[in-house]
């Protein structure tokens, strides 16, 4: 086994052998753990040597942890997270950046960076990791790997480090589909009952347009291919449409999450920055300068318009509709481009229109590997409604084959 002086893929932090607490339907699979949730006896880093130096060690693991363990699997490492996990993009100025075993010269996507390179580089079958703004979904999309961000609060976030606890949740990257299945089942404690198919899929256009134009078209040939498996026609829908009124999708980002994460993000983590002033990396830096200057009240109004969006959109997603979209509008950036504030919006405010609108909606979303442009991986994803996770997954198995 690679410890983090020898491991290739530049993932690991600390190298582990948690062997399975029973035997389950993981029995033979191995996983890692980001460094924002707790394994007992380890320091959790939270991407950051300063709050690794300043914390004990916890004395249980966290709780999705020992289900998975609980399950039969074994956990072999824990892996990079992004600064305070606050990144979309999986360069740590502490631990460098993680290997993207698909596009080596290119960024793994963040936060959850170390576990996308662990699983991508063949450390382990899946990765327990964390998604807020799109940190499970875009290194799954940027290293061609599948990924689920459930609906919000269907894991306990028991031991999983402090974020954005109205968006944050706890989601696993697998390198197969029936691997992020399994995995996600013990997580949500899913029943064994059937679980119905899907009737309706809709294309959201407001996502389609932002998107690439190599990453639009192989996104209309891969759900061209999904319609001919199922025997079903994909009907195109715009957010306005959704929503009921007119609404364009950014909403869910520029005037919903964003100033919502912000808020929250100053009494979780800025609070302890604040009072402890450690050393902070070159590139959050730069992203913490728009924390301290914000201003609060600002999150309010943003609240109840979360709310809003948040009704309006599940109102309209039937228990039998998926709706589907390229998972991030680009391919991954290549390492060392995002040094400039133009270069780092080019790559979030499109990335985070799309990742926002199953965040403001909490709804579970998968991101399937099924995409490539220029020789890179680019996700595509599909959501369904708030805690139809189960069925989501059924209905991704019946579309991908």
């Amino acid at each position: 086994m690679f410890t983090p002086a020898t491991d290739p893929s530049g993932a690991l932090v600390e190298q582990v052998d948690l062997a399975p607490l029973r035997q389950g339907p993981l029995d033979g699979l191995k996983f890692t753990v980001k460094d924002n949730i707790d394994l007992a006896g380890y320091k959790t880093s939270y991407g950051s040597p300063a709050w690794r130096d300043a914390h004990p060690a916890p004395i249980h693991n966290a709780l999705c942890v020992d289900q998975l363990l609980g399950a039969g699997a074994r956990c072999v490492g824990k892996v990079v997270a992004d600064e305070f996990t606050y990144s979309l993009d999986g360069e740590s100025f502490y631990f460098g950046t993680p290997r993207n075993a698909k596009a080596p010269d290119r960024v793994p996507g963040g936060s959850s960076s170390g576990s996308a390179a662990s699983v991508a580089n063949g450390l382990a079958d899946f990765s327990l990791c964390t998604d807020a703004g799109g940190s499970i979904r875009v290194p799954a999309s940027l290293c061609g790997l599948w990924g689920m961000r459930p609906s919000l609060h269907r894991i306990s976030e028991a031991g999983v480090l402090p974020f954005q606890p109205s968006v944050s949740t706890v989601g696993v990257l697998a390198d197969r589909f029936d691997v992020l299945n399994a995995a996600m089942r013990v997580l949500l404690n899913s029943p064994t009952l059937p679980v119905s198919s899907p009737r309706r899929i809709l294309l959201l256009h407001d996502a389609l347009e932002i998107a690439d134009c190599a990453v639009r078209d192989q996104a209309g040939v891969a759900l061209q291919r999904i319609a001919a498996n199922i025997g079903t026609t994909i009907e195109t829908i715009r957010f306005s449409e959704i929503v009921g009124e007119p609404c364009e999708l950014n909403d869910c980002n520029l005037n919903g999450l964003r100033d919502l994460q912000t808020a929250e993000f100053q009494s979780t983590v800025g609070n302890w920055i604040e009072a402890s002033k450690p050393q902070l990396g070159f590139t959050f830096s730069m992203a913490y300068e728009h924390v301290q200057k914000f201003e609060r009240i600002a999150a309010l109004d943003n609240m109840a318009r979360c709310e809003r969006l948040f009704r309006q959109i599940n109102a309209f997603v039937a228990a039998d509709t998926v709706i589907c979209f390229p998972t991030t509008p680009k391919i991954a950036p290549f390492k060392g481009s995002l040094n400039t504030l133009k270069a780092v919006m080019d790559f979030y405010d499109p990335t985070m229109t799309i990742t926002a609108f199953a965040g403001v909606a909490r709804l579970p979303e998968v991101a399937a590997p099924l995409l490539t442009v220029e020789g890179c991986p680019v996700g595509l994803s599909f959501v369904a409604g708030h805690y139809q996770d189960e069925f989501l997954l059924n209905a991704v198995r019946e579309m991908v084959g």
